[in-house]
């Protein structure tokens, strides 16, 4: 059985929870405040799901996951993820993290800067253009008409294609945007980020129309 590590268990990380145990993964779950604090949702969760410190959750994983406020990813331990797949989904609020001149300027991405932290991980992007609510409620069988596609970027073939998987799961067509150097297209502010659910079709479609400029606070 595969073990999920997720990395932050606030609104996202506990859907993305909720979904994983639902399709048979393992989950070790963390947060910045103690694994104590995740009694309630373990609970409900059962018996496939723990909850840990993120060093923990980081070793656990199969397949990790971070979901904490862009402004802490620096915190997110390094060598516990060396080899591992991590999966971002972090999205950049200059209101909530301050001001970062390299993203407001168009230099890096959100999940380019946690690969350069995770040199040793395989980074990709996923989740981060949906809301939570729509995690577990929003899924489809493949080929279903009107199924909801969400997209992923990364550096690494092997990463990408392990986000296929898990949207597939959840059941969510994938639409590949890229590098990481690409993801821009899909953070905030962008057609892509803003349309809310997207066939196939119409996120490719906004990710073209994507404007650099339009993700600079």
């Amino acid at each position: 059985m595969t073990t999920l590590g997720i990395i932050g268990a606030g609104h996202i990380g506990s859907q993305l929870a909720r979904a994983a145990v639902a399709n048979g993964y393992e989950v070790v779950i963390a947060n910045s405040r103690g694994p104590e604090t995740l009694t309630e949702l373990v609970a409900e969760l059962g018996p496939q799901a723990r909850a840990a410190t993120a060093e923990e959750a980081a070793a656990a994983a199969d397949l990790a996951v971070v979901t904490v406020p862009f402004k802490a990813y620096p915190a997110i331990p390094v060598e516990p993820l060396a080899g591992k797949i991590v999966i971002d989904t972090n999205n950049y609020y200059w209101e909530r993290d301050g001001h970062v001149p390299a993203l407001d300027e168009g230099r890096d991405t959100v999940s380019g800067m946690l690969q350069a932290h995770l040199p040793t991980s395989r980074v990709a992007k996923g989740f981060n253009h949906i809301t939570a609510a729509d995690i577990t409620t929003e899924g489809r069988p493949a080929g279903a008409p009107g199924r909801r596609a969400l997209a992923t970027a990364s550096d690494h073939e092997d990463a990408a294609a392990a986000v296929a998987r898990l949207y597939d799961g959840f059941g969510y067509d994938t639409v590949n945007v890229g590098p990481l150097a690409e993801s821009w297209r899909v953070e905030r502010d962008q057609p892509a980020y803003s349309a809310g659910a997207q066939t196939r079709e119409e996120l490719i479609a906004n990710l073209a129309k994507a404007d650099r400029a339009h993700n600079r606070g």
